[in-house]
């Protein structure tokens, strides 16, 4: 260990500041070769012009003011325009900027715990547990997840600001903490829970809560008051946003099941990341074991840390942590397909490793034996972390191995049959694509984007019929997604059906897909 060699405390610090930086860029280092995916890249990259603009006045109007992709997050869009001005469509230039933002992300996680602790080696156990574990890679490799780690960064820069006003509370460094606390919200609405965070580290490790122990609950409420409303308005923000998914795709009560479920599924890949796919199909035929024993397990770890908090008030402060960062996407309000999502615990796991880093040094009585112990467990235990990030990686190098992986760990995945359906037929594979799409939809018939894409391949085969017989049956399930009309009318009109095809063309204008209607009224065809 460094202070074995007579470094001083700031020596030590730099080091682990270059180890966290240089270990997590050697790991993620791969992605700087990889391509975009097909799993909403399009959405937020390689389909939408706006960001291919680059930065412009219009692009950044159009970021303040567009819910587009079901979110608004206009820090989001910008930081993937200014990638647009400097790399183009080089997908490696979009990977290195989310490697980046991981790594400044880390490193201000340990400037926070550090800060906050003085505990040198348990801040950077946290760090590195955030910079190296597998289940953060979908965070980092997702071009589309942009949002995770500039929300995190911001997370990060927040929390270290508010130990700087927590020394000495002035409106000037309070000021400053909101700031960034609005940046992380217009970077991603999960950072609503940040405010219950900041009261959590008021008790532990800042211990504020001792300082005003006659009027605790009045101070909370004041110092923390503009944080909440801000809080509140995005969430309201959110759900405008996000309507379409309120709309219940699945019954309350199976939503209700899943969220246990999931919550302690996550626990588990935490501990043991295995079988890590991005996308994993929502089941509402859970078994009622699974259920309960889910749900026992959150309520027996949960009344554990409450017996044990005066004790060891870390481990309720992690498990809160935890808890409360999961709480936004659980899945109970809004119904969506997948059943869990990696990068969802990318924040929330932060939580299990305070309580690691706390909770384990005293469960070995002897110091002599604690030091020789628990260094060299450390080193072995990141070690094995970085080979399975690493490997992790590799599943995105392309659509292809992203949905090939997701097909072999996980069960009846329609979704990712649909996806590697869609990048066979980019690659002009369109027997494999037939196959892949065949499958999604025996999986799951009321499935639209596997119509959707299955006429798309019958549209570059020149079968336009049945490319519309298709269509239709995906404008049934989803009425009001643009492409599919544009599509469609595409091949009424190689049919020769000009006023079905230029109809077809309007709706798709109207529902925010132009390009097809200019050319067609420049040619003639639609006026």
């Amino acid at each position: 260990m460094l202070n074995k060699i007579n470094l001083n405390p700031k020596k030590q610090q730099l080091i682990i500041y270059v180890i966290l930086t240089v270990v997590t860029f050697t790991v993620f280092i791969q992605l700087k070769q990889y391509n975009f995916v097909n799993f909403d890249d399009d959405v937020y990259v390689t389909g939408n012009s706006y960001v291919q603009s680059g930065i412009t006045l219009g692009s950044i109007c159009w970021a303040f003011n567009t819910l587009h992709a079901e979110f608004w997050h206009p820090l989001t869009w910008i930081s993937l325009m200014f990638d647009n001005q400097i790399y183009g469509l080089n997908a490696g230039g979009y990977h290195l900027t989310n490697v980046i933002l991981h790594i400044l992300g880390t490193l201000l996680l340990f400037r926070l715990f550090h800060r906050m602790t003085g505990a040198i080696w348990k801040s950077a156990f946290i760090a590195a547990f955030f910079a190296l574990h597998p289940l953060h890679v979908e965070s980092v490799s997702w071009i589309a997840e942009r949002k995770d780690v500039l929300s995190a960064f911001f997370w990060m820069l927040t929390l270290c600001f508010y130990v700087y006003y927590a020394d000495k509370p002035v409106i000037s460094r309070y000021l400053l903490v909101l700031c960034f606390f609005v940046c992380g919200l217009m970077s991603k609405s999960m950072v609503v829970t940040l405010p219950v965070m900041m009261i959590l580290l008021d008790y532990w490790p800042l211990k504020r809560f001792e300082l005003h122990k006659s009027n605790a609950i009045l101070w909370q409420i004041k110092e923390k008051a503009p944080f909440f409303i801000l809080s509140a308005v995005f969430s309201v923000i959110t759900i405008r946003a996000q309507r379409v998914l309120f709309v219940s795709t699945f019954p309350l009560s199976a939503r209700i099941a899943n969220a246990p479920v999931s919550f302690a599924a996550y626990l588990e890949k935490i501990f043991w990341p295995h079988d890590l796919a991005v996308f994993y199909p929502f089941s509402d035929q859970l078994p009622s074991w699974q259920i309960l024993g889910s749900t026992l397990l959150i309520i027996l770890i949960s009344i554990g840390v409450i017996i044990a908090w005066k004790r060891w008030p870390y481990l309720l402060v992690g498990w809160l942590w935890y808890s409360i960062a999961l709480l936004p996407v659980i899945g109970i309000i809004r119904s969506t397909a997948h059943s869990m999502h990696d990068n969802y615990t990318y924040l929330p796991s932060i939580g299990i490793a305070v309580i690691l880093a706390w909770g384990i040094p005293p469960l070995i009585k002897n110091e002599s034996i604690r030091r020789k112990l628990l260094f060299p467990a450390a080193v072995i235990i990141f070690t094995l972390m970085s080979f399975l990030t690493w490997k992790q990686c590799g599943y995105w190098k392309n659509s292809i191995e992203l949905w090939n992986h997701a097909l072999q760990v996980t069960k009846d995945n329609y979704m990712a049959y649909n996806g590697r359906g869609a990048a066979y037929g980019e690659l002009g594979h369109y027997m494999q694509a037939f196959e892949d799409f065949n499958y999604s939809i025996s999986l799951k018939p009321d499935y639209s984007y596997a119509y959707y894409n299955r006429g798309t391949v019958y549209n570059k085969l020149g079968q336009y019929q049945q490319a519309i017989d298709d269509y239709d049956r995906s404008v049934r399930l989803k009425p009001d997604y643009a492409p599919v009309y544009n599509n469609r009318g595409i091949a009424y009109l190689m049919l020769g059906n000009m006023e079905r095809g230029c109809s077809d063309v309007q709706k798709a204008c109207d529902l925010g897909h132009c390009e097809l209607l200019g050319i067609m009224e420049r040619k003639g065809y639609c006026l």
